[in-house]
């Protein structure tokens, strides 16, 4: 099973076995890098996919949470060797996809990258600021390692580029929820879940719904709309206070399967 495949199969199990897929963001090496792998570990068993954050200086699609964990691991020396490093040290429950910008893949190089990920488990990428019209160089390296470059759609995608980018996609489909950043506390309104319904009409693969899902309630909304959701700004939060990240997500998991008002 190729790194792609094992990412759709995952999120598609965890869809069916739990009614919504879960993935979850965190920062490597944040907030201190000789924890990463543990709570690494201890994230990967309780969800269908994790999300490895490679640390940048510019982090423009993230929100506050975010930024201030990319400065940090930074300041304490993480750099993607690093983290390809950790990975490769032993397996994980979940499959992981690298959520990077592109400047550090460039500075790595782009098949060494995709041989060396590969080999250090890694199933898939998530670039936020490479257009579809600049992905080929990385699209093909990754391919040929059999490992997925998820695509990101939003709700202003024109409909004929929202098939391109679904059809283009492996792995999964990144619909992000709103306009700015990532971890802002919003409800989805009934345009964000008519949204989510057109990106599930229009893809082949699971849709995972992300950007700002932070409760139980915005995952009892997703339910229905995409095949599941990411959870990264409260994650990572949970992280900084040193609170147990596998009891907050099964947790979360938990109270999304239970009727009534958000967590």
């Amino acid at each position: 099973m190729t790194g792609a495949e094992r990412i759709e199969a995952s999120l598609r199990e965890g869809a069916v076995a739990r009614g919504l897929a879960l993935a979850a963001f965190l920062t490597a090496g944040h907030p201190a890098r000789d924890a990463f792998s543990a709570q690494l570990d201890a994230v990967a068993a309780e969800v269908d996919l994790v999300e490895v954050g490679v640390p940048f200086s510019d982090p423009m699609a993230d929100g506050v949470t975010i930024q201030r964990a990319s400065r940090s691991a930074l300041e304490a020396g993480v750099t993607l060797r690093w983290i390809l490093d950790v990975l490769a040290a032993h397996p994980r429950a979940a499959p992981l996809a690298l959520m990077s910008y592109l400047n550090p893949l460039l500075a790595f190089g782009l098949p060494r990258l995709a041989e060396e990920a590969a080999a250090a488990g890694v199933s898939g990428f998530i670039v936020p600021d490479l257009p579809y019209e600049e992905c080929g160089p990385l699209r093909d390296a990754l391919d040929a390692a059999g490992l997925a470059l998820v695509q990101l759609v939003t709700p202003q995608t024109p409909a004929a580029r929202l098939a391109l980018l679904c059809g283009a996609s492996r792995g999964f489909v990144y619909a992000v929820t709103a306009t700015g950043t990532t971890g802002g506390a919003t409800t989805f309104s009934d345009g964000v879940l008519r949204y989510l319904d057109r990106v599930r009409a229009a893809s082949h693969l699971p849709v995972l719904a992300g950007f700002g899902v932070r409760t139980a309630g915005q995952l009892r909304e997703v339910r229905g709309h995409a095949d599941g959701a990411v959870v990264g700004s409260a994650l990572v939060e949970v992280l900084e206070r040193h609170d147990d990240p596998a009891a907050f997500l099964r947790g979360l998991r938990a109270a999304a399967l239970v009727g009534g008002g958000a967590a």
